[in-house]
């Protein structure tokens, strides 16, 4: 329950230099791959070039004047998470909400300490002034699902604990913090692992007195097997970062051995809509090969008696607010954060 141990890499295990050399020593035994991000050889050697260089978290704009740390939860599963806490004098002492938070990657790659994750979250932290818990969990397919999963609640049974313990490491963060206004969010596989922990945490009463006030689902990664009407027209759309090849790729990997894009952990369409207790705010992306799919969740959680908003973000595509860099995808990205701050801050 301490600081980051050394001990502890935040960089992804494989380099350039041991790939080639595997290579050289294996041939091609590659049985999976999605081009320049994940290569997996029959014999279960896993290449991950690093695609988005892993970042610090003393990282930072002075300018955003957030204050980020890393905390390990868990050392036998490398389970860690890196905090974002504004400092924001106007609140004086009222505590602030705890959002806690998935990175994307199909579940298979991607990291808390990207680079890219690393500056939305901490200008979400800021922009919404809320506290941001981003959990860096174990990947596909070495921990397919449900690992993510358990990382998950592993990670909410952690926050209970550093409060009800009153623990001196957290201590910083657990004053500014309050445990009865706590959300789960994501974007992407992230999404998908935030809206399972919160069914979770919605047939469970072991996590009191810390309170679930809410969801937020950024472009969540679902499927199914029969395609959907953007599935087939946007299956190569050059304006988003995932298409549909890499999709069903992400989901060989990731589910378990002889499970179809019908297991409900990756069509939740499929049967009984699993009940889900909170306030829940969808952000999807015009231009994403979700977009369908995640307009289907909202009506079906509607239907379920779940309170939805939704907001379908024009001219942007799937994971627009940490890969592009155009002017569009900068300003909606503000757009994006300002409707996760209207959600979150009536709650408190």
């Amino acid at each position: 329950m301490a600081a980051l141990a050394s001990t502890l890499s935040l960089n992804p295990h494989n380099t350039t230099t041991r790939n080639k050399e595997y290579q050289q020593n294996h041939g091609s035994s590659v049985v999976e791959e999605i081009k320049g991000l994940i290569r997996v050889h029959k014999d279960g050697h896993i290449e991950r070039p690093q695609v988005v260089p892993c970042v610090t978290s003393s990282a930072l704009n002075p300018e955003l004047n957030v204050t980020s740390t890393d905390m390990v939860i868990d050392n036998v599963t490398n389970t860690w998470a890196r905090f974002y806490l504004p400092n924001l004098h106007h609140h004086n002492d009222n505590k602030i909400p705890l959002l806690v938070y998935f990175h994307g990657g199909g579940f298979c790659i991607g990291s808390a300490a990207w680079s890219c994750y690393h500056d939305f979250l901490a200008k979400l932290s800021a922009e919404v002034g809320c506290m941001v818990m981003s959990v860096n969990y174990r990947l596909a397919p070495e921990n397919p699902l449900p690992a993510p999963y358990d990382d998950g609640m592993k990670a909410l049974t952690w926050v209970k604990q550093q409060f009800l313990y009153e623990c001196d490491d957290s201590e910083w963060w657990t004053k500014k913090c309050n445990i009865s206004s706590v959300f789960l969010g994501g974007d992407s596989a992230g999404a998908n692992i935030a809206y399972n922990v919160a069914i979770r945490v919605s047939e469970s009463e072991s996590l009191r007195p810390l309170k679930l006030k809410g969801l937020v689902l950024i472009q969540p990664f679902f499927g199914g097997e029969v395609r959907t009407a953007s599935e087939k027209s946007m299956a190569e759309s050059p304006g988003s970062a995932l298409n549909l090849a890499a999709s069903d790729a992400y989901w060989r990997l990731a589910l378990p051995r002889g499970a179809d894009r019908d297991h409900p952990w990756c069509n939740p369409m499929v049967g009984k809509l699993k009940s889900l207790l909170v306030p829940t705010l969808v952000c999807i992306s015009e231009m994403d090969i979700l977009k369908d799919r995640n307009l289907e969740l909202c009506d079906a959680l509607a239907r379920e008696g779940v309170r939805v908003e939704y907001t379908v973000f024009k001219g942007v595509g799937h994971a627009f607010q940490i890969l592009s860099k155009s002017h569009i995808s900068k300003c909606t990205t503000y757009q994006m954060m300002s409707c996760l701050k209207s959600f979150i801050m009536p709650h408190l």
